[in-house]
């Protein structure tokens, strides 16, 4: 009787160990399943043996992306531009040395996880995570960023830094910033345009000596010593004319709204009145002039920058007119839902245009752009004239600091219909 017991209970007992070891090596195929797709692996093993192979594979794998991500790390920490990373929760999770040093992180340690509003107070920071993680679509962002330090002595040391950002959506709410200081950049440069202005300030003294030298010889001299004079004189002046045009440059760029003086301006009279002034240089190639848009209309602005503005557009579409051509004018007063009322001024010529490579740079100075703009057609010829304009290079500069001066914008273009140059400048109406 005992001995039976004893049978029945170890054949129960092996029974429920088979089972266990058949539920056992279903949920190992189950998981296998999940973690391989190798067919040929999963007929030549059985399953403890191929979960074991996985998991090596899978240790294989680990190994292999941190040293991928440690050289990743390193490279980045050697970048010239600043990176941090944030997660879903604004969380500051690894930033390289040149994020440190431009946003004032010394004091993280990796591995430190805070949020990033803890280590930097930038409210234009924080609106460019926001909304790359909203429209998961990269940002670009370029603000005044105002350093802060606990210790009073290191404040008065810092100093705001023009900082340039570009960020990118990641996996699970997480965004990537990247840093670059502008700053040194922006100093080279006032020290450049500072420097040019002292030398074009220093210029102008000696060069009206040399216009009124010239212009004495040019009455005096006889033939053939007169044509040299004659030849020397549009170069002098020509030089005069940079000079100046460069002091007003700089003068505009010290306190715009300071060298404004507004009053109530018509636009049509005054894109006549211009037109009459220069008209004689259109004369010349049998251009005309087409006018379209509001008969009249009133703006706050100073007319005499303005009248400076408009030559600066008209001559330049002239110079690129081809012969017997037009010259298009077209003025409107745009009413806009999300921003002020403003007028629109488009002036679009028939000529060759802006090459394509040119367009983000007209607008910067001393810039002239490929010779192939400055060619132009003769009535005689329907072959390229070895004729080609000059220009100092700073009239759309000008134009633009104006512009930019009255709080409008200007933005140059190619008319798809005409194929010429297209200049619209947008003022606002007060």
């Amino acid at each position: 009787m005992v001995l039976l017991a004893f049978l029945l209970g170890l054949g129960i007992g092996i029974c429920l160990w088979l089972w266990q070891y058949t539920q056992l090596q279903a949920r190992l195929r189950r998981l296998l399943r999940i973690v391989s797709n190798d067919s040929e692996m999963a007929t030549s093993l059985g399953a403890i043996p191929r979960l074991r192979h996985e998991i090596v594979s899978a240790r294989q794998q680990r190994e292999e992306l941190q040293a991928k991500l440690q050289t990743w790390e390193q490279l980045m920490q050697v970048a010239p531009v600043g990176y941090l990373q944030v997660d879903e929760e604004n969380q500051l999770l690894w930033c390289n040395q040149q994020a440190q040093q431009l946003l004032g992180l010394q004091k993280w340690e990796p591995g430190q996880v805070r949020l990033l509003l803890e280590w930097v107070r930038s409210y234009e920071l924080d609106q460019l995570i926001e909304q790359t993680r909203e429209r998961q679509q990269p940002q670009v962002k370029e603000w005044l960023f105002h350093r802060t330090s606990a210790d009073a002595a290191a404040l008065s040391e810092l100093r705001a830094l023009t900082v340039n950002a570009a960020s990118l959506p990641l996996q699970n709410g997480q965004v990537g910033v990247f840093l670059e200081n502008r700053q040194p950049l922006l100093d080279l440069a006032r020290t450049r345009d500072r420097w040019v202005s002292d030398l074009a300030h220093e210029l102008k003294t000696p060069l009206t000596s040399i216009l009124l030298v010239v212009e004495n010889l040019q009455q005096q001299l006889e033939p053939p010593y007169k044509l040299w004079v004659d030849r020397l004189l549009p170069e002098v002046e020509r030089l005069i004319s940079l000079v100046q045009n460069w002091l007003e440059l700089s003068q505009l760029e010290l306190d715009p709204s300071r060298q404004l003086k507004r009053e109530p301006v018509e636009l049509r009279s005054l894109i006549d009145s211009v037109w009459h002034t220069i008209e004689p240089l259109a004369q010349r190639q049998q251009l005309r002039l087409s006018y379209s848009g509001a008969e009249t209309l009133w703006i706050e602005a100073d007319k005499s920058r303005l009248t400076q503005v408009l030559l600066n557009l008209l001559d330049n579409s002239i110079k690129y007119s081809p012969f017997q051509s037009t010259i298009w004018v077209n003025v409107e007063l745009i009413n806009s839902e999300t921003k002020s009322n403003y007028v629109q001024i488009n002036i679009i010529d028939s000529g060759c245009g802006f090459p394509p490579t040119d367009l983000p740079y007209v607008f910067e100075r001393l810039y002239r752009g490929d010779l192939a703009r400055a060619r132009q057609t003769t009535p005689d010829s329907k072959k390229i004239s070895p004729f080609t304009t000059h220009g100092s290079g700073l009239g759309l500069a000008i134009v633009k600091q104006i512009v930019s001066a009255h709080g409008g914008t200007v933005k140059a273009m190619n008319h798809p219909e005409t194929k010429g140059a297209w200049l619209q400048v947008e003022l606002p109406t007060q």
